[in-house]
């Protein structure tokens, strides 16, 4: 089901203020001020919601010490550092996992550099708030759409939509974007599951897994601004891919109740 943009502003008073929103946050030195600007104005217009901002080992530039002293400038940002992770999947789930102990009503899952843009929380929100569990964000519907991207990077979203929809079944318009939101509720189902994505296919995964929740796609503009992705990221996404697949095929296939 696709979610129309409607005029957002008009809305945002009524928009709900116990929200969180999390995000990798990896070698960002560069792309920081305009993001955490973008991001602060949103807030402001909001009235409401903190931000986890998830810095591990990844980083080799000075995003750290940004995160901390944004954090301690301005309290609805907190930074949280995580040596432990693995990968960028490790990195989301102690995002989540932090907005639970938080007590957030709603999480909202976004990228940095403004890959993602920061004025689309107030859809995500009112999604949220009208009784949607899973809010997908939509590159690939009415309002949605790329810009300053690679045309790899385009074209790696479609045939993963595709191939995702015909191999798993599921009938979303865009089954790869990194922005999405839930209820905590539906957090809590999938953050202890053991995903076998270890990069951002796992949104894929995540899609797959929640199938039966009650969902909505709304429109995000996307921007890329690097046409690569590791060969590593493309295997593990193809060996995800298939044994979901085969475990379809098998009548066994997974799902977060």
């Amino acid at each position: 089901m696709a979610w129309q943009e409607g005029a957002a502003v008009e809305i945002i008073n009524r928009m709900p203020r116990d929200f969180a929103v999390i995000v990798p946050m990896a070698n960002e030195e560069e792309a920081f001020v305009p993001f955490v600007a973008a991001l602060q104005g949103v807030l402001d217009g909001l009235g409401g919601g903190k931000v986890f901002l998830v810095v591990d080992r990844v980083s080799r530039d000075r995003t750290r010490q940004l995160c901390e002293g944004l954090a301690a400038r301005d309290k609805r940002f907190v930074s949280v550092w995580a040596p432990e992770n693995r990968n960028v999947v490790d990195a989301y789930l102690r995002g989540y996992r932090e907005a639970l102990r938080a007590g957030s009503a709603f999480v909202i899952e976004m990228d940095a550099g403004l890959s993602h843009d920061p004025r689309a929380l107030p859809l995500f929100l009112r999604a949220l708030d009208q009784g949607y569990p899973c809010v997908y964000g939509s590159r690939f519907i009415a309002g949605g759409s790329f810009y300053d991207s690679h045309w790899r990077r385009t074209f790696l979203s479609r045939i993963g939509t595709v191939l995702a929809n015909l191999m798993l079944g599921t009938r979303l318009f865009d089954m790869t974007s990194g922005f999405q939101a839930f209820h905590s509720g539906i957090v809590q189902r999938f953050i202890d599951y053991p995903l076998l994505s270890k990069a951002h296919f796992y949104q894929t995964e995540l899609r797959y897994l929640l199938r039966r929740h009650r969902c909505v796609e709304i429109p995000i503009r996307y921007r890329a601004p690097s046409p690569s992705v590791s060969k590593r990221a493309i295997l593990n996404s193809l060996y995800v891919l298939f044994r979901y697949f085969l475990l379809r095929l098998r009548g066994k296939a997974a799902l977060v109740g």
